[in-house]
């Protein structure tokens, strides 16, 4: 474990440690990302354990987060995510304390090269998850345009029964009994449950 008593190794690990715990997040399966995730911060946990940590140059990373927010949020907010990165870089650099307080304990090109990769990482990972919240879902706009479809009876629908619209099979509803082959019409669902009044 003498290796984490370098700034710079512990430093690569904890990034590497929230980067996997924020992919593990987004794209949960194996379980494989989240041990990997898990491992490396009790790694990084144990180097920070016995390396002193500057409160102010954390401080400036946490702070930093606020204009990644704005960034991701408002497209075209360049400049948002310019100062976060650089948050990130200088907060990175003098994330432990060296000693001197001018001089950064964690190697400035390491701290340049792991936050811009990150910060595109997560930009890409921010960016696509609040896309695919702003998108509406394709099923629930098919499900939607359900109301107004026609199709088939394929029993005799009576309180229950089925019917086949927009190329697939459904269970339906009706107050009227509907006699099966008959022509309906979709006027309401319920879920997954279809109202239906037949076509005269």
């Amino acid at each position: 474990m003498n290796l984490l008593a370098d700034p710079n190794v512990t430093y690569v690990v904890l990034v590497a440690g929230f980067l996997l715990a924020i992919l593990a997040l987004f794209a949960p399966g194996t379980g494989v990302i989240e041990l990997g995730a898990l491992f490396a911060l009790v790694v990084a946990g144990y180097g920070i354990y016995h390396l002193p940590i500057n409160y102010w140059a954390l401080a400036i990373l946490i702070v930093g987060v606020f204009p990644f927010l704005v960034a991701v949020r408002k497209s075209g907010r360049w400049y948002y995510l310019a100062i976060s990165l650089a948050a990130l870089i200088i907060g990175s650099a003098y994330l432990f304390n060296s000693g001197t307080w001018w001089q950064p304990a964690v190697n400035p090109a390491i701290a340049i090269v792991v936050s811009v990769l990150a910060g595109l990482l997560m930009w890409i990972v921010a960016y696509r998850g609040l896309e695919a919240l702003r998108r509406k879902p394709r099923f629930e706009t098919r499900m939607e345009s359900l109301v107004g479809a026609t199709g088939e009876a394929k029993t005799t629908i009576h309180e229950e029964g089925s019917v086949y619209v927009g190329g697939e099979l459904w269970s339906a509803h009706s107050n009227q009994e509907i006699p099966a082959k008959a022509r309906v019409r979709v006027i309401s669902r319920d879920g997954f449950v279809l109202e239906v009044e037949e076509i005269r």
